[in-house]
């Protein structure tokens, strides 16, 4: 038998993919520089971000100085997708390695502050009630618009060596992503800008721009490079958004609809804010795709203990999950407490814990369509509910205490924590709870009077314990209550100048008993209704 070996022929094996895809024609992720060079999609990605460095006079090409600490520079890759899970586009990143930089001497403050999910909400909840258009704005390349003012040397992208310097390094003139100092540079950069268009940045949080002249109000909020835009009139908003894009690259992508992997989508009642595809990760993640729902996030038995269980034998993968509940909590205020709870054992976790984690994902599989409604609602009334639930920790005895703000009709902020401190009594635990309410409130007040809507009423706050209701007005039972005399004197005050007012409610109607502690299933689903968490509309503009 003659084979074709014996004449020195050989053939490739070619191997068919048989398999029907809609995704057979999207390039992987690559490994290394080196495969990424091979493969034209993302080569001509890797191409577009070195051109947009040149372009903005990124680096300089100099000799390597002696003795300089030079930082490598690397190449990231993602697939961008759009806000329904489809691919969108190829996307690499040149970043610089910050872990080999050197405090003090290529980097210095490196802080940056982001928008707070409450200013987010309450935000919205304006721009809902006044009819404002909502625009959504991304900035192109956002920390490569910084200014660096230390001196940063790094070494030559991979694949894009200069061919008559390949020994030559970057002296960075601009901040690039990776490094530590490039989060400050950039907000710094943006914040001298808009103030240069009279915007004005709020001292209750530094990530809100107001812009007030005349009858002309605007509102820009600041996550990152991520930019929601809104204003009382049509005319304002272009012209705020012609300004921003002759100065940085913007990207305007039109109404708000897909902000930090929240969905927001317009009805003809209001807003619609929805987490829908990150908890679908988060089950995936878990390998819960199939699981059984859960009616509740947690079980109506005493709190879990941290020393009671054997450990539990991936306590990496027990972070990981407990971390990314903790962002989901965004709009789905009713797994507060239970990823409260889970969260205290993240150093340590047990069997039981796990199984905890878990019951909370099998209520997220069963409720996977909720989300957070935002109605048009006066925005000059303020209503919270505070709760305590009484040396409930069964290894500190410490309280864990929870709390719920509205404005108008509106949740804006909420609140499950374990109180720092022992409470000696149930009235204790339960006026500290008020006392971190009113600091809220107060802090929602202040927030609002600088985004040109006062509250000039009292802000209510329900509380079902009757102690803490006399404390926080009558000066009763001071030998009892002086070691919590600076939260006492802190509330009376407030209630002194008419900015606040205690008042009882019910256990039956304390909605902030559901961040305390876990319920009976009809309690439950009542009090969620309450916080607004409710299915999607069935009809939806999804336009402005």
């Amino acid at each position: 038998m003659t084979t074709r070996a014996q004449h020195g022929i050989f053939k490739p094996r070619q191997i068919f993919d048989l398999h029907t895809s809609a995704h057979t024609s999207i390039s992987p992720l690559p490994t290394n520089p080196i495969d990424a060079l091979k493969d034209h999609n993302w080569k001509m990605a890797m191409k577009d971000e070195y051109d947009a460095l040149i372009e903005n006079k990124t680096w300089d090409l100099v000799p390597r100085p002696s003795n300089a600490n030079v930082i490598r520079s690397l190449w990231i890759f993602r697939h961008k997708k759009k806000s329904d899970g489809s691919f969108e586009r190829y996307k690499a990143r040149l970043v610089g390695n910050g872990a080999n930089q050197q405090t003090g001497v290529d980097c210095g403050a490196t802080f940056s502050p982001v928008v707070k999910p409450a200013t987010i909400r309450t935000v919205l909840s304006i721009a809902i009630s006044k009819s404002w258009c909502l625009h959504q704005l991304d900035v192109k390349n956002a920390f490569l618009h910084g200014n660096l003012d230390e001196t940063v040397y790094m070494h030559q992208p991979p694949g894009f060596r200069h061919p008559e310097h390949p020994d030559y390094v970057c002296l960075l003139k601009k901040s690039l992503y990776g490094l530590k100092q490039a989060p400050r540079a950039w907000y710094q950069r943006f914040t001298d800008y808009v103030a240069k268009m009279g915007f004005c940045h709020s001292i209750s949080d530094h990530s809100l721009f107001i812009y007030h002249h005349g009858n002309d109000l605007a509102y820009i909020l600041l996550y990152v490079d991520d930019i929601i835009l809104t204003a009382s009139s049509n005319a304002l908003r272009d012209s705020i958004m012609s300004k921003l894009g002759s100065e940085f690259a913007m990207k305007d992508l039109g109404p708000l609809s897909y902000f930090l992997g929240i969905s927001v989508t317009r009805h003809s009642r209001g807003l619609f804010l929805s987490q829908k595809k990150y908890a679908e990760e988060i089950v995936e993640r878990a390998g819960m795709s199939s699981c059984k729902p859960s009616s509740t996030p947690v079980d109506t038995k005493a709190k879990l203990s941290g020393s009671s269980g054997n450990p539990y034998h991936n306590p990496t993968e027990y972070r990981s999950l407990a971390g990314a509940l903790q962002y989901l909590t965004f709009t789905r205020p009713d797994i507060s407490y239970a990823v409260q709870q889970v969260c205290l054992f993240m150093h340590d976790p047990k069997t039981q814990h796990m199984s905890a984690l878990k019951r909370i994902i099998r209520y997220i599989q069963g409720t996977i369509n909720l989300g957070l409604h935002l109605y048009p609602s006066s925005v000059n009334k303020l209503i919270s509910y505070t709760d305590a639930d009484w040396g409930g920790c069964p290894d500190t005895r410490r309280s864990t205490s929870g709390y719920c703000v509205y404005l108008g009709d509106n949740l804006i902020s909420w609140s499950a924590k374990r109180q720092h401190t022992l409470s000696r009594s149930s009235a204790e635990a339960e006026y500290r709870g008020v006392a971190n309410v009113v600091s809220e409130s107060c802090w929602i007040r202040n927030l609002l009077l600088e985004l040109h809507c006062p509250v000039t009423k009292a802000t209510f706050v329900y509380c079902d314990n009757v102690s803490a209701v006399y404390l926080s007005d009558n000066p009763v039972q001071h030998q009892r209550t002086k070691h919590i005399e600076m939260d006492i004197h802190f509330v009376r005050e407030k209630v002194a100048r008419g900015e606040v007012r205690v008042l009882h409610v019910p256990s039956r109607y304390q909605i902030a008993d559901i961040f305390t502690k876990g319920l009976p299933l009809q309690l439950f689903y009542d009090f969620r209704d309450s916080l607004n968490i409710r299915l999607p509309p069935v009809s939806t503009t999804g336009v402005y």
